[in-house]
């Protein structure tokens, strides 16, 4: 009887754990040379027949393998990249993953704290790294991450994660880069009798008068370096006040982006970024005057207005490129942490409509590293920066042919396997039986 029981404990325990995410990856010991892969920088450049070495998780060598003598055993792993492709670690902006994972479940949910103005919540202790979506968007390249809180006018704090770790604290790539402030609507649609009427928000300038009123009283409250009395919904301001954090507002609409560029010069914001963006194009000279970034919308998607050309979601990346707009994409809307995995599509798409490739790439890797304030770090491959990259037997930016056969954060080999690679695996093995 107990042996019967220890086999049944034993076989569930195996499939049980068999159905966990992978181990996280041990620390770098062994160097890693790539030789021969095409490698895509991040910075529009490309060297069509590369070495790609890394040690202790840094980049050491990125060279033309047709132009370096190496010394015998110089790395103790050599990886052959012939016909394949290496890309810096792409970067998911403004994303939600970890922060939810069932639906039915209310504990389960961290994207949103109740109240309106929430500086003060940070979206980093609340990452959770077993989350099962994380390793399916890892098998895309997306290996970093900005989670960002919801919800409220002011959301909160998001933070820059790596896509694998122990824990929130092992995870974090820069904590707390900045607050979020959803923009209230300017107008909305106004149907009557069959006709659409556009009207302005008989709220709106009231709700901007609280904004207003909020960051008065908080700028006051941040120029006393050491309050008697803290106020923690104030205190999470000052960051943005000192411009050692950014100020991301999420807006669309021109009329709403215009408003939150006089806002950044009334309330002496130092450092802000547009998150959506979808009329970013109409006010190109007016962003690059006040050095505003864009988080790009969601390319996947319907127009947000009836009038617009049906493609110009997809044209859009390409429009601000040839503006002189910086900016990166990001996935944010319905299924969006699931979605994540899309995002090296989305690029794709932007190619087929006007953006030139390595473009295409530098708004997955070195743009969104560098609004984020990670580009010390990551999103190229030059010396001395994480060795965070992938290896991938197509073009990455293509769904038909991405595959990754090697995957690196901070020069550790990650294990390219997630839940549905398992039920794959799974069922593949049933069927093939039958042949």
């Amino acid at each position: 009887m107990r042996t019967t029981l220890f086999t049944i404990f034993f076989a569930a325990t195996l499939q049980f754990a068999a159905q966990q995410n992978p181990t996280v990856a041990p620390l770098q010991t062994r160097s890693v040379l790539i030789m021969n892969a095409t490698a895509h920088i991040g910075d529009g450049t490309v060297i069509e027949n590369a070495a790609i070495g890394f040690r202790d998780g840094k980049l050491d060598m990125v060279a033309d393998a047709r132009t370096i003598r190496l010394a015998a055993n110089a790395y103790d792993e050599t990886i052959d990249g012939a016909g394949k492709h290496v890309y810096p670690g792409f970067i998911a902006t403004n994303s939600t993953l970890g922060l939810h994972e069932l639906d039915a479940i209310r504990p389960a949910n961290d994207v949103a704290e109740t109240g309106s103005y929430k500086p003060g919540i940070r979206s980093a202790i609340a990452y959770n790294t077993d989350s099962e979506i994380i390793p399916t968007v890892r098998l895309n390249g997306v290996l970093i991450g900005q989670i960002t809180p919801r919800g409220g006018v002011i959301s909160g704090t998001s933070s820059v994660m790596q896509f694998d770790a122990w824990n929130w604290e092992d995870a974090l790539v820069k904590a707390d880069d900045g607050v979020h402030l959803n923009w209230p609507g300017v107008f909305h649609k106004h149907y009557d009798k069959g006709k659409v009427n556009i009207e302005k928000v008989k709220t709106y300038d009231q709700q901007l008068r609280e904004i207003h009123t909020f960051f008065n009283e908080a700028r006051a409250y941040c120029s006393v370096k050491n309050p008697t009395l803290r106020e923690l919904r104030f205190e999470g301001l000052r960051g943005v006040f000192e411009g050692t954090q950014k100020l991301y507002v999420h807006a669309d609409d021109a009329k709403s982006i215009l408003e939150a560029l006089n806002f950044k010069v009334s309330q002496q914001v130092k450092q802000m970024v547009i998150v959506g963006g979808y009329d970013a194009h109409m006010i190109a000279e007016q962003l690059i005057a006040n050095d505003v970034p864009v988080l790009l919308r969601r390319l996947h998607e319907l127009p947000m207005y009836a009038e617009d050309d049906i493609d110009l979601p997809y044209k859009l990346p390409a429009m601000l490129h040839k503006a002189g707009v910086r900016f990166a994409l990001q996935n944010e809307g319905d299924m969006e942490r699931m979605g994540s995995r899309n995002l090296p599509f989305y690029a794709g798409t932007a190619v087929a409509y006007g953006l030139p490739y390595e473009e295409a790439v530098r708004s997955l890797t070195q743009s969104p590293a560098k609004i984020l304030g990670i580009d010390n770090r990551c999103g190229t491959l030059e010396i001395g920066k994480d060795a965070t990259l992938f290896i991938s037997s197509g073009d990455a930016l293509d769904m038909r042919t991405n595959a990754l056969t090697h995957a690196f954060i901070e020069g550790r080999s990650i294990v390219l396997r997630s839940k549905q690679t398992d039920l794959y695996e799974k069922y593949k093995t049933k069927y093939d039986s039958k042949k």
